[in-house]
């Protein structure tokens, strides 16, 4: 998944591990986007090579204005935003009990 953002040019990364206080998910994968077709570029490669792995995606929503697309995998919950929805939301912030994991130990540059 960090790759295929990646391929895509998504930045400022948060992953976050939330499995020990949540029963929604074990990670959520936090990444932006320029504008909003950006983001549906973003999700569109996430999901496609997620299923060339054979892992389906349980529910998506958000492509309709782009702005915040959720891209739920079970385990692992994508949250891909364009820079004012992610500011206005901080989902970070709601998350902070969380543990926070180095994209870059997945060999992924982080920049913001």
């Amino acid at each position: 998944m960090l790759d295929a953002a990646s391929d895509k040019k998504a930045y400022n990364y948060k992953l976050i591990d939330i499995s020990g206080i949540s029963s929604i998910a074990d990670y959520f994968l936090i990444c932006s986007a320029g504008n909003s077709k950006q983001a549906e570029a973003i999700a569109d490669n996430i999901v496609e090579k997620m299923a060339k792995e054979n892992i389906k995606i349980n529910h998506k929503e958000g492509y309709r204005s782009g702005k915040w697309i959720l891209l739920d995998y079970n385990n692992i919950v994508v949250h891909i935003f364009v820079k004012e929805e992610r500011d206005k939301y901080n989902l970070e912030k709601i998350w902070l009990d969380g543990k926070d994991l180095d994209v870059e130990e997945y060999g992924i540059e982080n920049w913001s």
